[in-house]
């Protein structure tokens, strides 16, 4: 088989497309397959950085890894990063291109169609399989114009579609009946198979159903795959922060602050494999209580970040409980957010010139208009441990007299440190995907309370994320119809 594509597209946004993508890409590797991800455009704050130092969604490369790949950014050509209710950045092709306004980009769309298809193109031409995903619902009929993501990509790529409804949320048949019959006659050629995703239950008690939603619409049903319990990356904000709270009785309490446009929460997931360790998002000062540790994470706008912590009353209610003995640990905009004064010259974040942080470290901040974005290494200085991360920020900082640098790269130093480590700053995201320093950080919050160090086994990160695509490859292979899915691959249209 080869230069071959299949596209899941769902019947509305968070009903498991990403994930049986990633699940499809890993079944097709397993079976000897050259296979590769694609999706034409993401929304989502949770980027990544690739080798090359291009940024590019989450979701892509949760794939790529489940194909055995690197992830790069002709797997998501276009990343719309939202820094306002009706504005985004624009990422084409790993570089940021410009930020416009819903309905600027709206008109401007149709023109990067040569590009995406340029970038699918290549894709293509090195892989047996390319497993595409959509976006939202391809029924969205006010959207349909020049759509680039959905059934217009479909005719790109020239890519059979499989639909997928999320029976979880109530009343699947209806969505997927409604998708499918608020398609055009072309649209709904191409659609050749439905998956129902999320079931709860015996499958026996939906029969009568599937039996029914395949004579109404004509198209076959694949499957029903359970509600599962993997855990693999979130694409974006749409993530269920609940998940992060399994050790509710933990020795150590992290409060991680929910800041308007959060990106890259996945520099989170680590710590939740650390037992002894619970983790809540706090939205504010009434929820912050007394915390061991508060973690300031990462925001597209940490301009608006400030502005939420003032509202909320958390700006002094994380300084009050620092001064009671919490550490602190920022990353990226939360770093920033750390420091003593915010200087926007530019207007980059805003039209406030200036702004003062908590000023729990000697650091200032000047954004400009140039974006870093790169893969990074070093040692941290309270260990000794080598650490890796990528950064993706705006911001260039001035250390004061009295700021002590905490990673030692190869190109000189990132992030701050203060009083005795109790707070710490960087730039790096996926600090804690470093095991080593993770654990021994945690240990030093430990002894800080008088308890014992904890010396279970330390978890690799990626064998981790390992372990959970072979279980998600499983479990979906059981579920679906694969010989009838190869079928559809081969026959395409």
């Amino acid at each position: 088989m080869k230069n071959r594509s299949i596209m899941l597209q769902g019947t509305a946004s968070n009903v498991g497309k990403s994930i049986l993508c990633t699940a499809l890409c890993r079944i097709f590797t397993e079976d000897g397959y050259d296979v590769n991800p694609f999706k034409s455009q993401n929304m989502s704050l949770n980027s990544y950085i690739t080798a090359e130092g291009g940024e590019m969604g989450r979701a892509q490369v949760s794939q790529a890894e489940a194909c055995y790949k690197l992830p790069h950014t002709d797997m998501n050509p276009i990343l719309l990063k939202p820094s306002t209710d009706k504005k985004s950045q624009i990422i084409l092709n790993g570089k940021v291109f410009d930020s416009m306004k819903a309905m600027d980009y709206f008109k401007f769309k149709p023109s990067l169609k040569p590009e995406i298809q340029k970038t699918y193109n290549r894709l293509l031409e090195k892989s047996d399989i390319v497993v595409l995903e959509g976006a939202g619902s391809p029924a969205e009929i006010n959207l349909k114009d020049n759509d680039i993501v959905n059934m217009g990509m479909a005719e790109m790529a020239k890519a059979p579609v499989i639909l997928v409804g999320d029976i979880d949320k109530g009343g699947v048949f209806a969505s997927l009946l409604g998708t499918i019959m608020l398609l055009t006659e072309e649209e709904r050629k191409r659609v050749k198979g439905i998956i129902i995703n999320k079931f709860r239950g015996d499958v026996e008690l939906l029969k009568s159903g599937l039996v029914q939603i395949e004579e109404l619409t004509g198209v076959p049903v694949l499957g029903v795959v359970p509600m599962l319990d993997v855990d693999i990356e979130d694409e974006d904000s749409e993530a269920d922060f609940l998940k992060y709270s399994k050790n509710k009785d933990g020795d150590i309490d992290i409060a991680v602050i929910k800041l308007p446009y959060i990106s890259n929460f996945t520099d989170i997931n680590a710590l939740a494999l650390e037992k002894n360790v619970k983790i809540r998002f706090v939205n504010g000062a009434d929820e912050l209580e007394n915390p061991d540790i508060i973690i300031l994470p990462g925001t597209k706008s940490t301009m608006n970040g400030l502005k939420f912590l003032k509202e909320k009353k958390l700006f002094e209610g994380i300084k009050e409980c620092y001064e009671k003995g919490s550490f602190v640990f920022g990353i990226c905009g939360g770093y920033q957010l750390m420091g003593k004064t915010l200087f926007d010259e530019y207007g980059v974040e805003s039209d406030e010139k200036e702004a003062c942080g908590l000023g729990l470290l000697d650091v200032e901040t000047y954004f400009e208009k140039e974006k870093k974005t790169v893969l990074s290494k070093g040692i941290e200085s309270i260990f000794g441990e080598s650490v890796k991360g990528y950064e993706i920020h705006m911001g260039t900082e001035k250390k004061g007299q009295q700021a002590e640098s905490f990673i030692k790269t190869e190109n000189g130093v990132d992030g701050c440190m203060a009083n005795n480590f109790r707070a710490v700053g960087t730039y790096f995201h996926g600090i804690f995907d470093n095991g080593v320093f993770t654990r021994k950080y945690l240990n030093m919050v430990r002894k800080s309370k008088g308890l014992n160090e904890y010396e279970g086994e330390i978890v690799n990160f990626s064998d981790y994320k390992e372990s959970q695509y072979k279980k998600l490859a499983k479990e979906v292979r059981k579920s679906l119809d694969i010989e009838k899915i190869y079928r559809i691959v081969r026959e395409g249209l």
